[in-house]
């Protein structure tokens, strides 16, 4: 399933990205955390998630203001600027009737509050781990103290120790979409609101069928919170989770099935389309700056980190734009992988030509990037790369020069006839291989 990206503007002018997926009633998909519409759908369990909730229906999800791919410095952020996000989105797309769906963190206190606002719209009501006071989510200064923690570092990722190292991979792309997603400042303002909100007002006019689901023990959102909430909606149906953790995606089954349930979604999970398979062939992907040390030696701890976060910023565009998947960050550059070899070339070309367009705007900053590449049948352990092929692109990117773009022979002949302009560089030696490799050098200037 491919979902299919628009945008919006709300009554104070702000640019609200959103996203539509599947067939069916519409279900409006509440943002309760700042979050990124693109790279949840290249992350394995969210993509997951996303899809198994879009079966049957039409999944209507956004991004929130200051977060994603909407706008990301709109001024105030309040919890009435957030509600004005979920009713841009709505009124866009002209729906008259449609379910409402919220998963945690301010998803439902926005729910509740638009639900409240506009009973003769929503139809049904799904929350899970919802409640309607923030000051009963904590004492002031256990809120205060987690406020100040995700002002500095982010969400807190609870990671047990009998978490599994599948589970710890998930973790660990949740923390990259959320670094990915809004700043810091944006996440602490966002725990702020969460702390401070109260929406018990609107709760006597929500009239419609609600299905408030908890987890016993939860970390977030103490069970009694969700147990009152299901009390206070005159046709509510409360289901208890024996399952401590908030994250969707530990308890997707049991979410989706009681969802279901509840709106009268007759999809067989067996019925759903099974993920396209991975190319046992990768197309590896390195990015690398002058040595950092000798950066900081020239320019400064602060100048040399900031040239370092603008070449993050741009392959990590590019990557976004062409399909990539970034592997890690190596210290001095980063390692990509993609599915097609010229998927990377395309992304590689626009790394530099956006690199040579900075150079130019900014003339005084030293930014230079090298480039190589390599493509074959890595060991895939986890979410990283290992062997032979990540050797060699790791060991081309090392020859070459600033501004380059080097690939080997197999990169040249998987992208034959794509329109890419190889030069002949001849065979190199490369340090840990036997034999000489035959190098390339891809042209990326753009041509008058």
């Amino acid at each position: 399933m491919e979902q299919e990206l628009g945008f919006c503007t709300t009554s104070d002018g702000v640019s609200i990205a959103f996203a539509t997926l599947g067939e069916g009633r519409p279900l409006v998909y509440v943002t309760g955390w700042p979050g990124h519409l693109s790279l949840e759908m290249e992350k394995p369990h969210s993509r997951d998630l996303i899809e198994d909730l879009a079966q049957g229906v039409t999944l209507i999800r956004y991004d929130m203001r200051g977060s994603g791919l909407s706008e990301r410095d709109p001024g105030e952020l309040t919890f009435a600027n957030w509600l004005l996000d979920l009713e841009a989105v709505v009124d866009h797309l002209k729906l008259e009737s449609f379910d409402l769906l919220s998963l945690g963190f301010l998803a439902g206190p926005i729910a509740l509050a638009y639900a409240g606002n506009h009973p003769e719209r929503v139809v049904r009501l799904v929350i899970s781990d919802g409640y309607a006071r923030g000051a009963e989510l904590t004492t002031p200064e256990r809120g205060k103290a987690m406020v100040d923690y995700i002002s500095l570092y982010g969400f807190p990722m609870s990671v047990g120790e009998n978490t599994t190292p599948e589970e710890v991979a998930k973790f660990q792309d949740v923390a990259k979409i959320q670094r990915e997603a809004a700043s810091l400042e944006v996440q602490g303002q966002v725990a702020r609101t969460m702390i401070s909100l109260d929406v018990s007002e609107h709760l006597p006019r929500i009239t419609m069928p609600a299905l408030i689901m908890h987890g016993q023990d939860d970390e977030t959102v103490p069970f009694p919170l969700g147990r009152n909430l299901a009390a206070a909606i005159p046709q509510s149906r409360f289901v208890p989770f024996d399952v401590p953790v908030s994250a969707p995606w530990r308890r997707q089954e049991l979410i989706v099935d009681e969802m279901r349930r509840f709106l009268g979604i007759d999809v067989e999970r067996a019925a759903r389309p099974s993920p396209a398979p991975v190319s046992d062939v990768y197309t590896i992907l390195f990015t690398d700056l002058e040595s950092s040390t000798e950066l900081t030696q020239r320019l400064g701890d602060a100048q040399a980190q900031e040239v370092v976060r603008k070449h993050n910023t741009i392959v990590r565009d590019a990557l976004r734009a062409h399909n990539g998947k970034e592997i890690k960050h190596t210290g001095d550059g980063i390692m990509a992988s993609f599915s097609s070899a010229s998927g990377a070339l395309n992304c590689a070309v626009a790394i530099q030509r956006a690199v040579a367009a900075h150079v130019i705007e900014n003339p005084d900053t030293p930014l230079s990037v090298y480039i190589g590449l390599n493509a074959g049948e890595p060991v895939v352990e986890e979410s990283d790369l290992f062997g032979t092929a990540v050797q060699l692109a790791r060991r081309i990117c090392d020859k070459a020069s600033s501004g380059q773009i080097l690939v080997s022979n197999v990169v040249r002949e998987l992208a034959a006839g794509k329109g890419f302009l190889f030069s002949d560089l001849g065979e190199a030696e490369v340090r840990g291989f036997e034999d000489p490799v035959r190098v390339y050098e891809v042209s990326w200037q753009e041509r008058g």
